[in-house]
């Protein structure tokens, strides 16, 4: 085992012992999780993850894949974060590790993101391409995406589904790979428009989803049929949307996501019925339901269902139900979610996190009733010198009730204290509850924290989100406004030491409070922030979801203008900070580009840092550790360190 290999063991075994936060480096909150993408293999025998590698030349990311019995490690790949980046892990069968990477190009002078999917080999230690490049040269188009996987194909364990254009953006086909020697075989010819498939538990392609301008078409193909008929049509942004979520065991049974009351809720449709009469199977009367499927092979069902807002999981089978009592026992003080079960459903994956938990992993066994530690995600920042978030809520100006969350440092008085306001990013996101190592970042420094979730977040029903729609610089941001003020009304926030923080949509809305309400604020900072609204829209008039981002934000590009920070800079007046990734294929460079040259022409008091290699994500931690630094230093400055 080499020097490498033997440091990135220590990462699933570190122990740290706790000191007060307030002493803790910069770095241990920028950093990146030590470990992430934690997967297991379908026996339960192995446990794939990305390591973070911190060595004094060499720094970056490795894929890892951890024996459960034998209890050590084997490296597999390795990246710099810089060239591409690792977005997910995935078992297809016990000797083949999916692999997705990510990294920034262009086409036909147009900024892209690209994937690519790479297969690691167990048995011959090899990692290679699932499209090899003498394939790729012969055909008419280069895929985009490369690692769109639409079925593992459990009952043929050595070959997968996956989804590919070769033609163009617009349509795409599906080809069956055999893992072994990466032959492939087209099972479903691209159709006009049909961007996406979906297929039963059998692997038999039973749906397609088709895509024109803002309307979707969900199409589908009954078992023993050739022909396609609409099951659903609705416009991209209306509450008639109706979107897949899988089959059931019984292929004529399809789980579907739709709204319910006002929210989104889970339900399953029989197709054999000709009015899809929709019978509902879970909702919450107060969030939008949406996530993914479990299906056991072992009982040839669907059995839970991964929530995406509240990170926990609902289950459908008693005795999942059972396993999950039994394990919060064990650890009454954390959110446990398994995150997969192997075939048999006698192992299972396990991450357990709250807010002041930054998580760890486990490995159990149903049958010796054991559960043991594989993993920690940030092993330095102990639990003890977190800070608890707290769902609060205020009303806008005009009556409406708007949701945030509340971080109060430890061991301070909640009153006039130090505060940031971070709005977050999307706009269509959410702000919950959970670990977040920028909030901890910022009350380690004795600030008050407040992330709210203004109209158009996600999460509380179609008409909160779609009050949004063409809101950018109106309602939402007065949202953000208001919730300072509550803050200082409160006697919680001191007013005359706040700043507005925010990234991507949340750093549009920090230049736009420190333009429209700098009286409030003592200085703002934007991580690739957006600075020109008309722009952002005009940027995606060459790729599919043009029509619709210009429903979501607006087409009238004269009004837009005047609702963006960079039309209004001589209206700041408190010092900004603009950070910005020079390969941000999200938010391009050239926005906080053109808002520092405005605010330097303007005699503002602004700094700027451009990224080398940046993305909108801050996957390099060399850039994470910089922009946090900087950061440090500027609020050091303008609020100084409360603890």
């Amino acid at each position: 085992m080499d020097i490498l290999l033997r440091l990135i063991g220590l990462s699933f075994f570190l122990i740290v012992i706790p000191v007060r936060a307030s002493t803790l480096p910069v770095a241990a909150f920028s950093s990146l999780p030590d470990v992430s993408n934690v997967v297991m293999s379908p026996s339960g025998k192995y446990v794939a993850s990305l390591v973070s590698v911190r060595k004094e030349d060499v720094k970056g990311a490795m894929v890892v894949i951890y024996n459960a019995t034998q209890k050590t490690p084997t490296q597999v790949m390795y990246t710099d974060n810089r060239k591409f980046v690792v977005n997910w892990l995935l078992w297809a069968n016990e000797t083949h590790l999916l692999i997705s990477a990510r990294f920034p190009a262009v086409r036909y002078g147009n900024p892209t993101t690209e994937t690519r999917l790479l297969v690691f080999d167990q048995s011959s230690g090899a990692t290679s391409s699932i499209f090899p490049g003498g394939f790729l040269k012969k055909q008419r188009w280069v895929p985009q995406f490369q690692d769109q996987i639409i079925d593992l194909l459990p009952h043929e364990p050595n070959h997968i589904l996956v989804e590919a254009s070769f033609n163009t953006t617009q349509k795409s086909a599906v080809y069956k790979i055999d893992l072994r020697d990466r032959s492939r075989k087209r099972i479903e010819r691209d159709k006009d428009r049909y961007i996406s498939w979906i297929t039963d538990r059998s692997g038999l392609i039973r749906l397609g989803i088709y895509f024109k301008d803002t309307t979707y078409k969900i199409m589908h193909r009954a078992v023993g049929s050739k022909s396609w008929k609409v099951l659903w049509e609705y416009e991209a942004l209306s509450e008639d949307r109706v979107s897949p979520m899988g089959f059931d065991g019984d292929a004529n049974i399809l789980f579907v996501n739709a709204y319910h009351e006002g929210r989104m809720a889970v339900f399953k449709v029989d197709l054999s019925d000709l009015e899809l009469h929709k019978e509902l199977v879970h909702k919450n009367d107060h969030y939008d339901v949406s996530g993914r499927l479990w299906y056991s092979l072992a009982q040839q069902r669907v059995t839970a269902l991964d929530s995406a807002l509240t990170g926990e999981t609902v289950y459908f089978d008693e005795s999942y139900q059972s396993l999950k009592k039994g394990i919060d026992k064990v650890l009454p003080d954390t959110n446990n979610v398994l995150l997969g079960l192997s075939h048999d459903e006698r192992h299972y994956l396990l991450k357990a996190d709250s807010d002041i938990d930054s998580g760890s992993y486990y490995l159990g066994d149903r049958d010796q009733k054991t559960l043991d530690v594989v993993a920690y995600r940030y092993p330095i920042l102990s639990p003890e010198l977190m800070a608890e978030k707290n769902k609060v809520s205020y009303l806008a100006r005009d009556g409406q009730k708007i949701e945030a969350f509340l971080t109060i440092p430890n061991d301070v008085d909640a009153k006039n204290l130090p505060t940031i306001i971070f709005p977050h990013g999307g706009p269509i996101s959410f702000g919950g509850k959970g670990f977040d190592y920028w909030t901890q970042y910022f009350a380690s420094k004795g600030y008050a924290i407040l992330q709210m979730n203004f109209r158009g977040s996600y999460g509380y029903g179609y008409d909160f989100m779609s009050a949004g729609f063409k809101s950018w610089g109106l309602d939402m941001q007065q949202d953000v406004e208001d919730g300072t003020r509550w803050l200082i009304n409160k006697g919680l926030a001191d007013k005359n030491r706040i700043c507005v923080v925010g990234a991507s949509y949340g750093g549009y809305a920090a230049l736009m409070e420190a333009r429209d309400n700098s009286e409030l604020y003592q200085c703002a900072v934007s991580f690739a922030g957006v600075s020109d609204v008309a722009k952002l829209v005009q940027q995606q008039r060459r790729y599919r979801g043009y029509k619709v981002a210009k429903q979501i934000i607006g087409s009238d590009f004269s009004e837009l203008r005047k609702r963006s920070p960079l039309s209004g800079v001589e209206d700041i007046q408190i010092p900004i900070l603009l950070v910005h990734g020079e390969k941000d294929r999200r938010v391009r460079v050239t926005h906080s580009k053109k808002m520092y040259k405005a605010l330097t022409k303007a005699g503002k008091d602004v700094q700027y840092i451009e990224q080398e290699n940046g993305d909108h994500y801050l996957s390099d931690e060399k850039n994470r550790h910089q922009f946090f630094e900087v950061m440090d230093t500027f609020l050091d400055e303008y609020l100084g360190q409360a603890l």
